[in-house]
């Protein structure tokens, strides 16, 4: 042995940011402005928070769950709890409550830390949750004293009185638990993935790296990605490692507010999901002057596929970079990012080039192995056009989910993700669907990813959903749902015609649906098992046969694409 065996513990990372960067702010918005306070601040508190709990009794590996909004004190809760030797439980706050009564129970939290307007989503089940014994509740600075029927609640600031604000946290084994997140399970319940501290502190150290998020001390984030999300895909963690200032919406999360938050506070890297960076384009589409973004330099966007639009509107109309990330819970999340960036530096790339990498879910994340497999796990060529499913390994990726044994999503060492893709000769994964939103038609796969982005792209679509419908000849055919942007006039004809621009006739939906909203999951994402649901209570059937608009009558399934 020649290297000292420093143990890879996130205190190590999380301490750096008070140490060279004490008076850096965190910032989080409030009711009544802003709440303010340094680095140094919020490692005082952070000692003090473990000092507390330790006089609750709480000891390794024992479970604390978080039910709140993205804030300063749920940052704090990042650092002690984790740092102590427990388990940080980051609850989704839009979870129905059987499934946080099932998620709670399965944990087996012992305290819990919610905010104060949060709070009566959990007093309805606070009677079934027999492992939690404390419960602590976070107020908001100048709103009304709050008050709440969980049994023997505490406040925060109160319980953080009386204890003092420095610690030595404690060496124990890298490969021990740090963080317990999840999925939101389209069937059955939820499972849970826990994080390590190798697994996390890895994942940090690559969030900064150039060719993923390119972060450093200088820039100013801000993470409207929930800190329930996959911990907020890590950015928090690798912010506070780097001494960045952060910023943070707590519960106000409208466009106008997260806009204004990016103005004021001078915010230069930013991450959310594909429909808070949709409705941030229509609020500055109809107010172009009254935004000044010359600071924003970037953007993450992930949980599902931005589309290719709204990429370059940024980039066209401001000179943002939209970088696009694929990952999952079971990844910590991150997998693979998309940057506009040429790829090899003896080669320049034009600016269509780049723009059809960026349409693409990106490049391999340093660490990680993946490949596209057939359902005989046999790998298939790296072409761009052969289809299989996505496994994936590395030192943030799961080997088995927590307490609960799902043996079809584990092969041979490889995590099963459930996406279905290809890869390209440059090594671009290239997502075709989720294996379960696939719409086979005739025998062929048809992508609901390709055709959504594709027709989020015509003038007056705000957001597009493609389900598949059974069919009594084509086993299934793709249906559009659409919302369209305020005043616009685009009916089915248009979007269909549109669709024949790209994809061949039998590709093409057959019907197109006009809806005022479409529903989202817990964490964003367009609700595609809620659309067929709701499909089928309306007793929705698909239309006869009918031709492309502007196109010779011809069948709509596969055999006419010849």
């Amino acid at each position: 042995m020649t290297m000292q065996r420093t143990p890879l513990l996130i205190s190590r990372l999380l301490d750096r940011g008070a140490w060279i960067a004490p008076e850096t702010e965190i910032v989080t918005l409030t009711s009544c402005g802003t709440h303010r306070q340094t680095y140094a601040d919020a490692a005082g508190r952070a000692a003090a928070l473990a000092n507390g709990l330790r006089d609750l009794r709480i000891e390794m590996g024992d479970r604390v769950a978080t039910f709140m909004w993205n804030g300063w004190r749920h940052l704090e809760i990042y650092q002690a709890v984790p740092s102590m030797g427990a388990v940080l439980h980051t609850l989704n706050i839009r979870l129905a409550a059987d499934d946080l009564r099932y998620i709670i129970n399965h944990a087996a939290d012992r305290v819990v830390f919610v905010d104060a307007d949060l709070a009566p989503l959990l007093e309805r089940i606070a009677d079934d949750l027999p492992s939690v014994e404390h419960w602590v509740v976070c107020g908001e600075p100048g709103a009304e004293p709050w008050r709440s029927s969980l049994p023997n609640a505490i406040d925060y600031e109160s319980f953080l009185d009386g204890f003092g604000k420095t610690v030595a946290w404690p060496e124990f084994d890298e490969n021990a638990p740090l963080g317990l997140c999840y999925t939101s399970g389209t069937t059955g319940h939820p499972k849970g993935v826990m994080y390590t501290h190798r697994s996390t502190y890895l994942h940090t150290m690559c969030m900064a790296m150039t060719d993923v998020m390119t972060l450093s001390g200088a820039d100013c984030a801000l993470a409207i990605v929930p800190m329930f999300h996959a911990m907020a895909w890590g950015l928090p963690y690798t912010a506070m490692m780097l001494g960045a200032k952060q910023v943070m919406p707590h519960r106000f999360m409208t466009p106008d507010k997260l806009l204004e938050l990016i103005v004021s506070e001078s915010v230069t890297v930013a991450a959310g999901v594909p429909t808070v960076w949709q409705d941030a384009r229509a609020l500055l589409e109809a107010e172009p002057d009254r935004y000044d973004l010359s600071n924003l330099d970037r953007v993450g966007c992930g949980g599902s596929a931005p589309p290719l639009s709204l990429i370059r509107w940024f980039w066209e109309r401001y000179r943002i970079e939209m970088i696009q990330g694929w990952g999952m819970t079971e990844m910590n999340p991150l997998g693979t990012v998309s940057r506009r960036v040429s790829k090899y530096a003896h080669r320049e790339l034009d600016e269509e080039e780049q723009f059809a990498n960026l349409g693409k879910a990106g490049l391999l994340s340093p660490g990680l192995e993946m490949e596209i497999v057939d359902e005989e796990f046999r790998p298939l060529p790296h072409d761009g056009r052969s289809i299989g499913e996505v496994i994936v390994r590395g030192p943030w990726v799961c080997s088995e989910y927590y307490r609960d044994p799902q043996p079809d999503r584990f092969h041979d060492g490889w995590l099963v993700t459930g996406d279905v893709a290809a890869i390209d000769e440059e090594r671009y994964l290239i997502i075709a669907d989720r294996s379960k939103d696939l719409v086979k038609s005739g025998g062929e796969w048809i992508s609901s990813v390709d055709l959504e982005n594709h027709i989020v792209a015509l003038e007056g679509v705000a957001l597009a959903a493609v389900v598949a419908q059974p069919h009594p000849r084509w086993d299934e055919r793709p249906v559009a749902l659409v919302v369209l942007a305020p005043g616009a006039k685009v009916s089915e004809a248009d979007v269909r015609r549109h669709c024949t621009v790209r994809f061949a006739r039998w590709q093409v939906p057959d019907d197109v649906l006009v809806r005022d909203a479409l529903p989202l999951t817990t964490t964003g994402k367009i609700d595609k098992k809620a659309l067929r649901a709701g499909l089928a209570a309306e007793g929705y059937v698909l239309p006869e046969l009918r031709a492309v608009p502007g196109e010779p009558d011809a069948p709509a399934g596969p055999a006419s694409s010849a």
